[in-house]
């Protein structure tokens, strides 16, 4: 899937993410997601588990690349840090 955008601060936990598609795709689709952020490489395997208004779907994780887990836990890490910073929740 290409040309997916998602806002990473409020639509990403350890159990998956939600993106906006350029088309959406059915419930229980599987999917490979790979992004690159500044913590490193993370890819996932992932199945869409709902689907929101504007295209937005949300995936669930199923698998994440044993490498790459710790990318994803600085990530939320550093986001979670960064909404505080903000006086978000």
């Amino acid at each position: 899937m290409v040309g997916m955008k998602f806002h990473p601060s409020r639509d990403l936990s350890a159990g998956g993410l939600l993106i906006a598609a350029p088309s959406p795709r059915p419930v229980d689709t599987k999917a490979r997601l790979d992004f690159l952020v500044q913590e490193g490489q993370i890819r996932a395997e992932a199945v869409v588990r709902h689907i929101e208004p504007g295209n937005r779907l949300g995936f669930k994780f199923t698998a994440v690349i044993e490498q790459d887990s710790p990318h994803l836990a600085a990530l939320l890490t550093r986001l979670r840090s960064l909404s505080r910073s903000r006086g978000k929740p």
